[in-house]
């Protein structure tokens, strides 16, 4: 399948882009740095660099694709100002409708609850903390997936709350709060692997599935 990669070189982009580069499927990679684009992908990987604010860019990134994956995020960085991946995820969807192409994998974490979920102790908490402390981060991440949920795409949210830097286990947890036992930390290897397996695989298709190590 050609699939679409925005945030692709980041820190969990770069390893989902290697992930489904490993499952043969062919790649499109959206970046905003060219410099962060790594050696490795050589001529592999189509680049495109763009700014999330560039709605040629990315509609010209989604032409031809079969299934786009996000693996954008909010920053952290409280220097930040607005909400540009809002804007931007508005012009993903806008060019996703303009070229038939319907599935869609982002990422999130349980502040967004999967469509059959209540409330639960642990996501409370989850989204207490960034809505009363990175109120900027909160809403960026609140305002991309509720385009995506409240769209007509196959989408898939996966959610995860404490992403680590160690190798992938190739064991998670998925499931959803108040029903599965999850924990919190993951590492970023197996986020990677488990979004590029939903590219092709229907079985979490309209949910929000949580993962953990």
């Amino acid at each position: 399948m050609n699939v679409t990669v925005f945030g692709a070189t980041g820190a969990i982009g770069s390893l989902t882009v290697a992930e489904l580069l490993e499952r043969g499927h062919q790649v499109t990679a959206y970046a905003r740095n060219p410099q962060k684009v790594p050696a490795t992908w050589g001529d592999r990987v189509r680049v495109m660099i763009g700014e999330m604010s560039d709605q040629d860019a990315i509609d010209s990134a989604v032409a031809g694709a079969d299934a786009v994956v996000s693996a954008l995020g909010p920053s952290m960085d409280r220097k930040a100002t607005g909400t540009p991946l809002v804007e931007g995820t508005g012009h993903i969807l806008t060019a996703m409708k303009r070229h038939s192409v319907r599935r869609y994998i982002g990422h999130a974490t349980p502040a967004v609850l999967d469509p059959r979920e209540k409330p639960t102790p642990v996501t409370r908490l989850i989204a207490f903390m960034p809505r009363t402390f990175m109120r900027r981060a909160y809403d960026e991440i609140t305002g991309m997936t509720d385009q995506i949920m409240s769209s007509d795409l196959d989408w898939t949210v996966v959610r995860f709350i404490a992403p680590k830097n160690t190798p992938k286990q190739n064991r998670l947890r998925v499931g959803f709060f108040g029903t599965d036992k999850l924990g919190f930390a993951v590492s970023r290897a197996d986020i990677a692997a488990f979004t590029a397996a939903q590219v092709d695989d229907p079985t979490y298709i309209g949910r929000a599935p949580a993962i953990s190590n």
